[in-house]
């Protein structure tokens, strides 16, 4: 609550346990602005049922309590007053208990001071227009002391958004004195210890015994009851200790802290004790959901999913000294996955060989407008991607199938307009619209062709003539490229990756982002999904190289990289060398006049051969 009255910071982040009282100290705060700083004021719940909740049971039982607030805010229920159970006026200011689905709340009304409840909980795309915390924060610009206050339980790591807005805080925590040699740190669970009987076994507790449980000094060893860490809190700040000082003049302050500091009957270490060894239990049983509530809500961390896939120092260790836009010689068939977002494309070429072995050959964004047709962003698209590379044998290649996404709808038929044309264009390269699709309904394989054919360029003609759209079975990319047995797993060395089928090669100069997008979501429980893990983008990162590399695959898989026989790859690596005859200019994409020209010579040069 100091913080909260501090003006010299604008924004306060509480990464908690449950039953922290984190929510009385925001009515406390909202009560002294109603009483005497009045101001306009928002709270922001994960839903309106929550907002209406937290109305009935703890906001207008608050104000009928108060007579200083009860003769200001009239909760009479009368027309006249103004009032209803999502907004209260007062004299000077207002409040509204807002939701993070509704769009109109948290982009319409300008606020002095935010509050968010479980922002872990908080609509991550509201009515797709962005994270409904950065639009509720865009609301205080109005105010030069607007301040912005965020609590809450943290979730699942890399997803959470109360640990990215900790993140990027000060970081303070609570430090508490030893009764027994005076020095002081911040309670942890790592600290929580109880007796062992060899004699006694519990189906769930093995042959420990909760009930003994007692808190370790890490200092000393001391053994503190509950009795000694309760008198140990309370004394924190008068014997020199409790939160850190943090960064000076810091003005976006961070707590943190679990539930060993609570003083309530339920936090007792026997009952701590209890709840950690049963979550544990049955954790060990492949029953993970209590464990993952321990972690988050008693020992307010984020819970982490342990992943087989390699971390992006390692992947930055495995990279392989071969050059940018060059093709390594095992790669046979090169393919392009294109994202594409309002203001650029996002650009792989990769080049598979023998047992989908692969090597990243380019990731590049091409920065304009592509919301326009006439952009010179979409020219630099199709010279990117129709462009002649160098192979390793000295020869030319040239992308065999390509993957752009059509999903977003403003650009929908710009992109479908685009492939008809690259279709005609250069006829040697299968260049598809795709959407991809996840959850429900979503196809098992990577590569499904939809029955739906397209066609906006001309309405009016029969749909048979239009375009097909293909559709990305993206769960099941993910899985093969990171997911726990996918290819970023495959590892001869720590250094290198090795040879061998789905090894899955990076050239060393690459750009320094592409890891982190690589790596940039985890595969997790979902709050609107039951008993099936998805994967979702971690808070707060990009991932436009991991869809582009997922579209890549498609694209490969469109020419059933993952079924071609030996004799099938052996012709291709016959066929690229005998293409060295007829070099084009890398620079410049590869027409159909010179791709028929090309199928001209080399049907000449057969039937002399047979001759």
């Amino acid at each position: 609550m100091d913080l909260f009255d501090d003006p010299r910071i604008r924004e306060v982040v509480g990464r908690k346990s449950a039953q922290w009282a984190w929510t009385e100290a925001v009515l406390n705060d909202v009560g002294k602005r109603i009483d005497i700083d009045p101001c306009a004021m928002a709270i922001m719940f994960p839903s309106a049922k929550a907002a209406k909740k937290f109305a009935r049971t703890k906001l207008q039982p608050m104000i009928r309590a108060m007579p200083r607030l009860s003769a200001k805010v009239d909760l009479s229920g009368s027309r006249k007053s103004g009032n209803t159970w999502d907004h209260y006026e007062f004299p000077g200011g207002f409040l509204d208990l807002i939701s993070s689905r509704v769009i109109t709340d948290v982009k319409t009304v300008p606020y002095k001071r935010v509050y968010v409840e479980e922002p872990a909980d908080a609509e991550e795309n509201v009515g797709k227009q962005g994270n409904s915390i950065g639009l509720l924060r865009e609301r205080l610009k109005t105010f030069a002391d607007g301040k912005l206050i965020i609590g809450g339980t943290p979730a699942v790591k890399g997803l959470c958004p109360v640990s990215a807005e900790h993140d990027k805080t000060d970081q303070r925590e609570f430090e508490v004195p030893c009764h027994h040699c005076g020095e002081a740190h911040v309670l942890s669970f790592e600290h929580l210890r109880c007796d062992e009987d060899p004699s006694r076994f519990h189906p769930v507790y093995g042959h420990r015994l909760p009930e003994t449980a007692y808190y370790a000094c890490p200092h000393c060893g001391g053994v503190w009851t509950d009795h000694d860490k309760n008198a140990n809190v309370r004394r924190a700040e008068d014997a020199g200790f409790g939160w850190t000082r943090g960064t000076a003049n810091a003005e976006v302050v961070g707590v943190s802290g679990n539930e060993l500091i609570n003083p309530f009957p339920g936090s007792r270490f026997a009952r701590l004790m209890e709840k950690w060894l049963a979550a544990e239990h049955k954790a060990g049983q492949g029953q993970p959901e209590d464990l993952i509530v321990f972690v988050n809500s008693n020992m307010g961390q984020p819970y982490e999913y342990r992943s087989r896939a390699p971390g992006e120092e390692l992947l930055r260790q495995r990279a392989e000294s071969y050059a940018e836009n060059t093709v390594p010689a095992p790669g046979l068939v090169l393919v392009a996955g294109v994202d594409v977002q309002h203001d650029r494309f996002a650009v792989i070429l990769r080049a598979y060989g023998r047992g989908e072995e692969s090597w990243l050959v380019s990731w590049e964004e091409l920065a304009g407008n592509p919301l326009d047709k006439n952009d010179p962003s979409w020219e630099a698209l199709e010279a990117k991607v129709f462009g002649a590379y160098r192979h390793e044998s000295g020869a030319a290649i040239h992308a065999r199938a390509a993957s752009i996404d059509s999903s977003d709808g403003a650009m929908t038929d710009l992109v479908y307009d685009w492939v008809r044309r690259m279709r005609k264009k250069y006829p040697g390269c299968n260049t598809m619209a795709i959407k991809g699709q996840s959850g429900t309904g979503a196809p098992r394989e990577i590569f499904a062709v939809s029955t739906k054919r397209l066609d906006h360029a001309k309405p009016t003609k029969a749909a048979k003539h239009g375009i097909k759209l293909f559709i990305v079975g993206t769960e099941r990319a993910k899985d093969t490229l990171i997911g726990d047995d996918g290819w970023l797993t495959l590892c001869d060395s720590p250094e290198r990756t090795g040879r061998g089928a789905g090894r899955f090669h990076v050239f060393d100069g690459v750009r320094a982002d592409y890891y982190k997008q690589l790596l940039s979501e985890v595969k997790a429980p979902h709050r609107s999904i039951r008993n099936r893990k998805v994967w979702q983008l971690k808070a707060g990162q990009r991932n436009e190289a991991l869809d582009a590399e997922v579209y890549a695959l498609h694209a490969a898989r469109s020419l059933r990289t993952n079924a071609m026989l030996p004799d099938r790859w052996d012709q291709l690596e016959r066929q690229l060398v005998q293409g060295d005859l007829f070099q084009v200019d890398q620079a410049e994409p590869k027409p159909a006049a010179v791709v028929a020209d090309k199928q001209q010579s080399l049907a000449d040069l057969a039937r002399q051969m047979n001759t």
